[in-house]
């Protein structure tokens, strides 16, 4: 009679290293419930490009009430809308430019950006995905609505 040969049982390393490769690959996914909220929490900061500051934001009722706290230490109010309904845009490329010079220059990361800049009159220039709306404004009325 031959002997009852056993199931072999993988060894403590191959154990070990599948473990491992197990823990590895899902840390990524554990960790991205963690992470999802500290970025959609990030703080708006006021930037400062020569003679421009400004602060973009405004995707939740929070940010906008913060903005609508500082609004008065600034000049120019853009607000970038897509679509018949009006919905927020962001990830928007934001030019301005005095008397043919551009003076600024960045993307806006959420829907609404206050600008503070120096008396007179400015084009702004917004791109969104490639088409690009442009408008004179003044810093005595600088309220605008770009809509795409």
């Amino acid at each position: 009679m031959a002997p009852a040969s056993c199931p072999r049982r993988p060894s403590m390393k191959r154990s070990a290293k599948f473990i491992q490769s197990v823990l590895a690959a899902s840390l990524p996914v554990l960790l991205i419930p963690v992470a999802l909220p500290a970025a959609a929490q990030a703080p708006m900061v006021m930037e400062t490009l020569g003679p421009v500051s400004y602060i973009c934001g405004g995707v939740g009722a929070d940010e906008q009430q913060a903005l609508d706290s500082k609004k008065s230490g600034f000049n120019m109010d853009l607000l970038f809308t897509q679509g018949a309904r009006g919905e927020y845009l962001s990830d928007v490329e934001v030019r301005l430019s005095r008397d043919g010079q551009q003076v600024a220059s960045f993307r806006a990361p959420g829907p609404r950006c206050l600008i503070k800049a120096p008396a007179g009159s400015y084009t702004v220039e917004a791109t969104s995905q490639g088409s690009m709306k442009r408008a004179k404004l003044s810093t005595q009325s600088g309220q605008h609505q770009f809509r795409w």
